[in-house]
């Protein structure tokens, strides 16, 4: 036992220092095989209505690549401008913000602290604001040197469709040889295994994706409509965030804000300062009361806080490729150590005084770990 668990260390060592100095080459190679992951139930669903898995597989790659061009095209140069913008006027805006700070709280802060209270504040605002865009930057620097050294953009988008394709069309074989290498004793621990990272994965990546979607319309249809600069990108950017749990309504309200009160402030009332709030506001009731629990639910069993570490690690590691893997290796690291823990609360370790048997106490402690397990991991 302890050298079948040496051998899996290594392997998995070896595994993340391949990932790691192949991360250049392997990037499309990873998002062609989630594209076919994701693609694979449609390909089914079709087979079942009499296409072939060749058609199928020709006719929903197709699909995909035509929406992908008409979204980048449409997309694309809105945001470009909208960010090349937001770059050039943010010291104005930064520089008007603190201009308010000066009028309004100046005067309290100054019998507070002192003459030189509010200077300093300043200053350090200024060099707070200075330090997060150079981080933003140098992290999105690194994400493309990480993954974008060796290979284009158009070798990228070339390369994967034709991986995509060629996993699609071999996914249902693949599954099949990699159970029958699977010995037959394991087979039915393997494959339940297997079925709950599958539901957490997809559970939890096409429910977040369509959450991403919903709330991005949302906020940049909102923003849109209250009048507010640069309106349409900061929706865009709050819904793409909200991958990461809590990151982009909190990233989303705190650029709007600081717009609306370097925009609207004090020309205006507070009307507009209050429905650029407002926006943020109802998005965050929909999404944690109504379109997360529909969408997503809460048997997926990713905590919020161990997948932004998955996503930051995994990102800094690795670039593009380790953002794609973090989700499912942190989906099947959860399933994983649940199941370790369900295997040790059964196991003559746990009822060190006792036999285990499956006797009513036993299975009320393992329920009741269960539970408590699943409220941890979520």
């Amino acid at each position: 036992m302890r050298g079948r668990a040496m051998i899996g260390l290594v392997a998995l060592v070896g595994l993340a220092l391949l990932i790691y100095l192949l991360a250049d080459v392997l990037l499309p190679f990873v998002a062609g095989l989630a594209l076919a992951y994701l693609l694979d139930p449609i390909a089914d669903r079709l087979e079942r209505l009499g296409l072939g898995r060749l058609t199928a597989s020709l006719l929903i790659l197709a699909m995909f690549v035509i929406g992908l061009v008409v979204a980048l095209l449409l997309v694309v140069p809105l945001a470009a401008n909208q960010v090349s913008a937001l770059i050039a006027t943010l010291p104005g805006m930064v520089s008007r913000l603190q201009g308010i700070l000066a009028d309004r709280a100046g005067p309290l802060l100054q019998r507070v602290g002192g003459a030189d209270v509010l200077t300093d504040l300043q200053s350090q605002v200024g060099t707070l604001v200075g330090q997060g865009g150079t981080w933003f930057l140098a992290f999105l620097k690194s994400l493309w040197s990480g993954s974008q050294a060796i290979i284009s953009i158009a070798s990228l988008l070339v390369v994967t469709p034709v991986v995509a394709f060629y996993l699609l069309v071999d996914w249902d074989r693949m599954v099949a040889a990699v159970d029958g290498w699977v010995p037959p004793r394991h087979r039915p621990v393997v494959r339940r295994l297997g079925r709950e990272i599958d539901g957490a994965v997809t559970g939890f990546v096409r429910g977040q994706t369509l959450v991403c979607l919903i709330l991005g319309t949302f906020y940049a249809v909102g923003l849109f409509f209250v009048g507010l600069n640069f309106g349409v990108l900061i929706g865009l950017i709050a819904g793409f965030l909200t991958f990461i749990p809590y990151v982009g309504t909190l990233t989303g309200f705190l650029l709007s804000a600081g717009v609306a009160l370097a925009q609207f402030w004090p020309d205006s009332d507070w009307l507009h300062i209050g429905l650029t709030i407002g926006v943020f506001v109802v998005g965050q009731f929909l999404e944690g009361n109504i379109i997360s629990p529909k969408l997503v639910g809460e048997s997926v069993g990713l905590h919020p806080v161990w997948l932004m570490f998955a996503l930051l690690a995994f990102g800094s590691l690795f670039g593009f490729v380790g953002l794609l893997l973090a989700v499912p290796v942190a989906a099947s690291i959860g399933v994983l150590v649940r199941f370790a823990l369900e295997r040790y609360l059964q196991s003559p370790l746990y009822h060190a005084d006792s036999p285990v048997l499956l006797s009513k106490s036993v299975l009320s402690k393992s329920v009741l770990s269960e539970s408590v397990l699943s409220k941890f991991d979520r």
